[in-house]
């Protein structure tokens, strides 16, 4: 687990330095070697690490949009998951996808830029795996402003109806989007919306790791011997803005003051320390994480750029029936038709 989140912290922390080159002083969304948004969890490390312990490669995770240190502790390649972030060739979605669409089969991971996205498609993996008798198990990771939408609401219903294999994992850093979680919500404890689907509603206070890992062993071992879906609810804090460039001027300043000194990597150290681990073995992890990141940047930066003429290859279109190549695939016009 401590390897997991020092690998997460020091992959934000250099990505966010990688994406702000050239994007600075005048901030421009375009420009530098990662267009786009950047959505970065630091801060968040405990709830990934604690709860992707407990997971195999056959069990299937959906993360939300800010997805880093879940991939990370899931297994998915750090190599490419790099290059998609930098739009490279190489990368798992060939470039097309960016950080907010992740997709790596292999380690049973996904993730999408929508709100509450992930819930249905965790629901289903907990479905395919009832119907095939394995003990594989679905896991939707979502931020505390997602609890309202339908698609969360309907999956927890879905998955109490037919009693799923599924654990929906509720990251709340207080804040959504800009919003404080007081003026999205009045149930302030997500692990509540368990009670009108009757299944067990489970939140942890603090993000400790150790305390994670015991509330989500319990939840995945409920969902792997058949005893139904749960939902856990995480504190985790934010330690940069919602994206990269975000101001953070409707945050008040002791409340991004606390967020900083609740630090839950600390907090594992001084409970590794406690266990009779020394400092040397800690900085070797350290170490190891660190470089780790440092060669997957690189790689990632020495990929090359996709081909633009490849920009419609791996597409899907399904065409109404009767269109041929020389006909219009869809009618924009909205004509008789």
């Amino acid at each position: 687990m401590y390897r997991d989140m020092v690998t997460a912290r020091h992959y934000e922390e250099r990505l966010q330095e990688e994406y702000l080159e050239g994007k600075q002083p005048a901030f421009d969304i375009s420009a530098g070697p990662i267009p786009g948004e950047l959505h970065l969890a630091a801060g968040h490390e405990a709830s990934g690490a604690g709860v992707c312990q407990h997971l195999r490669d056959d069990d299937t995770v959906t993360a939300p949009h800010r997805p880093h240190h879940i991939a990370i502790a899931k297994g998915v390649d750090l190599k490419r998951m790099t290059a998609e972030i930098f739009g490279r060739e190489n990368g798992l979605g060939k470039g097309k996808g960016g950080h907010m669409h992740l997709f790596d089969p292999e380690a049973g991971f996904a993730c999408s830029g929508i709100i509450a996205e992930g819930c249905p498609p965790a629901a289903g993996a907990g479905l395919a795996a009832k119907k095939r008798n394995t003990d594989s198990v679905g896991v939707a990771f979502l931020g505390e402003g997602a609890i309202d939408q339908g698609a969360f609401l309907e999956s927890l219903n879905f998955a109490a109806v037919h009693d799923l294999p599924v654990v929906f994992v509720i990251e709340d850093n207080d804040w959504a989007i800009s919003m404080p979680k007081e003026r999205i919500t009045d149930v302030q404890n997500g692990a509540k919306r368990a009670d009108g689907f009757e299944m067990p509603g489970v939140r942890v206070d603090e993000d400790d790791a150790i305390a994670v890992y015991e509330a989500a062993g319990e939840a995945i071992g409920r969902a792997r011997d058949r005893n139904g879906p749960t939902v856990l609810e995480i504190q985790v804090h934010r330690r940069m803005g919602h994206f990269m460039g975000d101001p953070e001027s409707y945050r008040p300043e002791d409340d991004q003051t606390a967020a900083q000194q609740r630090d839950s990597i600390e907090r594992l150290e001084d409970d590794l320390r406690a266990h009779g681990i020394d400092d040397e073995t800690i900085e070797d992890l350290r170490d190891e994480a660190q470089s780790a990141v440092e060669e997957a940047i690189e790689w990632a930066k020495s990929q090359p750029e996709p081909d633009p003429e490849d920009a419609y290859e791996d597409m899907w279109v399904n065409p109404p029936s009767g269109v041929t190549d020389s006909e219009p695939e869809y009618d924009l016009a909205g004509g008789d038709d």
